[in-house]
């Protein structure tokens, strides 16, 4: 009985510090089901984990993002402006995840030891696309230029990009988008039958592993599947009565709630935006 009480008591805590915003959405505290190996590289703390061993390389433009369209492997638009400034990685399978490490946060160094170029000063990247060479590194960062170029010393930029693979450290730290909260972005085709959406921005763990869907007077939500990269899709198999609902959970299990952030005129290739973010 006792043990009853003491976690209705905990749920009713965690209710009342959720934080609401447009459409309902909230944010929740987190929980940890990683084992502690797991949690050491995947989970956001508020100073980061320890450092690990890693390579970086680099492709694309030397003062670019990456991908010539600003996009990449997770399908995330404009990585060459705010919040992501180029300052994005390719990871390979241990940091993409099947997608589910994209909008990781991840701030990597290279020592003078390894170049004579490298400010040994951390810089953050975010992941955004996925490489999967196997033969570089057990953690293989495949940085934009501006990233690789980012970790040297002011004025060899351009040096270091010269040494084409650095040995680096890296560790997983809280996303800061300072300013901005959740967005969906509908991704274009969708239709009442078929509906597939990005989440962006989502703070903190920035990485997003399951979402999923509430129709308008329903009390059930439906898991929605990886599509490919960041994208997240369902096919309902009968027309989707809107407003939707969703619900986002990030690699810690945070969970943030999203009522009635879909309208009933949704289209597709559009952006529905929450007041609310992960903390």
């Amino acid at each position: 009985m006792a043990v009853a009480i003491s976690i209705k008591l905990a749920a009713l805590a965690a209710l009342v510090v959720s934080v609401f915003a447009t459409h309902g959405a909230r944010a929740q505290p987190s929980y940890y089901n990683a084992s502690a190996a797991r949690r050491e590289l995947y989970y956001s703390s508020t100073t980061g984990g320890s450092w690990l061993p890693a390579r970086a390389t680099w492709y694309g433009r030397p003062n670019g993002a990456g991908p010539d369209n600003n996009g990449g492997g997770c399908g995330y638009s404009g990585t060459n402006t705010y919040p992501f400034n180029s300052m994005t990685s390719c990871g390979n399978q241990p940091l993409f995840r099947d997608g589910k490490g994209c909008g990781a946060c991840y701030q990597i160094k290279c020592v003078s030891k390894n170049n004579a170029a490298c400010s040994g000063e951390p810089k953050t990247v975010i992941i955004t696309d996925v490489n999967y060479d196997t033969k570089v590194a057990p953690y293989h960062f495949d940085l934009s230029g501006t990233a690789f170029g980012a970790m040297a010393k002011p004025g060899l930029n351009g040096k270091l990009r010269d040494a084409g693979i650095l040995d680096i450290q890296f560790r997983r730290v809280p996303c800061d988008y300072k300013g901005l909260n959740v967005k969906f972005h509908v991704m274009g085709g969708c239709n009442p039958f078929y509906f597939a959406v990005i989440v962006y921005y989502a703070g903190s763990d920035g990485a997003v592993v399951q979402v999923d869907l509430k129709e308008a007077n329903s009390p059930a939500w439906m898991p929605l599947y990886e599509s490919w990269g960041a994208v997240w899709r369902i096919d309902p198999g009968h027309p989707l009565k809107a407003p939707l609902s969703l619900r986002v959970r990030s690699d810690s299990g945070k969970t943030l709630v999203a009522y009635d952030v879909i309208p009933i005129n949704w289209r597709g290739n559009a952006d529905y935006r929450t007041i609310a973010q992960f903390h």
